[in-house]
């Protein structure tokens, strides 16, 4: 029988899935390394329970002790895994860019969760490095984790993801691409791969905002290279130990609408639903692809998973506002067909004069307006039905006798996907107030229009 005694002897041996439709244009076959089929759906199970392991070994973490850490969320999730099943307490500090999933998760996982200011320097008592290391100091039997210097961090990856990834691909990876940030990950499984085959390249992906790039490539601490980014989880405003340089070939920095972009792709396109870091490493391998040959072979490591996004990336407004996500809206859809006043009839008058505007317009769809404000609406549908039934005295009927249900108002920012849900059979258009106060009307014939420029 093949049983696990608890959750954490879950952690590694996570499938090498191709990638098929992103990469399609690359020379080489891409190879994902899809870490969120971890137990806490993160590439940080590994180094979290090998921290908590190495603690425990050097005495640092004794029974009862409380495990704090600053964490983006995915190491602390690791970490409370462990603590749930070795029976010890968590204290968190997070920052107040991380998505609240995150947050939610580590709170229903019994840990305790400090927010604290992004932007703000490492060492200013505000941030969440100088928290955490203050509580640690404070709060008996407690063990600060520290995954950006505790160098067991990159030891869980040289011990498991290195190995694993070379066996998977029987020897012949000739690429590593890894979104980075703590330096674990990409560190610790190039130094098993460059052991094995030293000409094994190992690109480390950056978002812009983080000075690791300009640090690789120059050697220099430049703190004009930091400025507030949205990707999360990768990128320092520091150099943590967990670094060593010279088994990495090159960075590349992204930008956060790439690889925001490129995450939602992944999803939509390959059935991987995966995280922020996800989009920034393919991204950036799409970037370098004119260095790849036919022959070679890259692994790409897809760090955590999606359900942690759905507020941010995975959400259409979000996207939206940040500029991120081009799609057409019901403003796009009015200002292209150009400036139309709103033809519309009021309940006082006669079902008639509302055949008469239908016809004059060439439209089937019709607010009913009562003070400048919509209380229902006909359609020519809906008339001519009552017509068969009723007989020719319909034409003489009061609007308000005949009313249809108002058709839905939207506002001037709802995407075009969402509008195809409202309009049906029944309803046949939709309805949005812009600043002026003026109502403009968009209905199926507009969307047929829209989705076929």
């Amino acid at each position: 029988m093949d049983i696990k005694n608890n959750i954490l002897e879950t952690i590694g041996h996570t499938p090498l899935i191709r990638l098929n439709k992103v990469t399609r244009d690359l020379p080489c076959p891409v190879l994902a390394k899809v870490e969120y089929f971890n137990p806490g759906n993160s590439a940080k199970d590994r180094m979290a329970l090998k921290m908590v392991q190495v603690a425990e070994k050097e005495g640092k973490l004794q029974p009862g002790g409380t495990i704090i850490e600053c964490t983006s969320g995915n190491t602390g999730m690791g970490l409370a895994l462990a603590a749930v099943v070795k029976g010890y307490k968590c204290i968190f500090t997070t920052t107040d860019k991380q998505s609240k999933e995150k947050i939610d998760i580590l709170k229903a996982l019994g840990a305790e969760v400090i927010v604290c200011p992004t932007n703000v320097e490492p060492e200013d008592p505000r941030s969440y490095y100088s928290i955490a290391r203050r509580l640690a100091k404070e709060i008996p039997n407690s063990f600060h984790a520290n995954q950006y210097d505790n160098l067991a961090n990159r030891l869980a990856h040289y011990e498991t993801t290195g190995p694993e990834i070379w066996e998977q691909t029987d020897g012949k990876v000739t690429h590593l691409v890894v979104a980075t940030g703590t330096g674990g990950t990409v560190t610790g499984t190039a130094m098993f791969l460059k052991e094995k085959n030293p000409a094994i390249q190992v690109w480390a992906m950056d978002p812009y905002g983080s000075l690791l790039t300009k640090y690789f490539r120059t050697g220099e601490l430049d703190m004009n290279e930091v400025h507030p980014y949205i990707s999360e989880g990768i990128g320092e405003d520091f150099v943590p130990q967990n670094y060593d340089m010279s088994v990495v070939d090159a960075f590349e920095q992204v930008t956060d609408k790439d690889a925001a972009v490129m995450t939602r792709r992944i999803a939509r396109e390959e059935g991987l639903f995966c995280g922020y870091s996800a989009g920034t490493a393919v991204q950036g391998l799409l970037q370098l692809k004119d260095l790849l040959k036919k022959g070679d072979m890259v692994v790409v490591i897809l760090h955590d998973h999606g359900s942690r996004y759905m507020g941010k990336i995975y959400n259409d407004q979000w996207m939206m506002e940040r500029g991120f996500m081009d799609v057409k809206t019901f403003k796009d859809i009015v200002a292209g067909r150009g400036a139309k006043r709103l033809i519309a009839t009021g309940p006082d008058n006669t079902v008639a004069e509302a055949f008469e505007l239908m016809q004059k317009y060439h439209i089937e769809n019709l607010p009913v307006l009562h003070n400048g404000d919509p209380v229902g609406a006909i359609s020519e549908s809906g008339l001519f039905t009552r017509l068969m039934n009723n007989g020719t005295d319909i034409k003489s009927k009061k609007i308000g006798e005949v009313l249809e249900k108002p058709y839905p108002i939207v506002s001037f920012d709802t995407p075009l996907e969402r509008l195809s849900t409202l309009i049906t059979r029944e309803n046949g258009a939709v309805l949005g107030k812009d600043e002026s106060g003026d109502y403009h009307i968009v209905t199926k014939y507009d969307l047929i229009q829209a989705l076929g420029a």
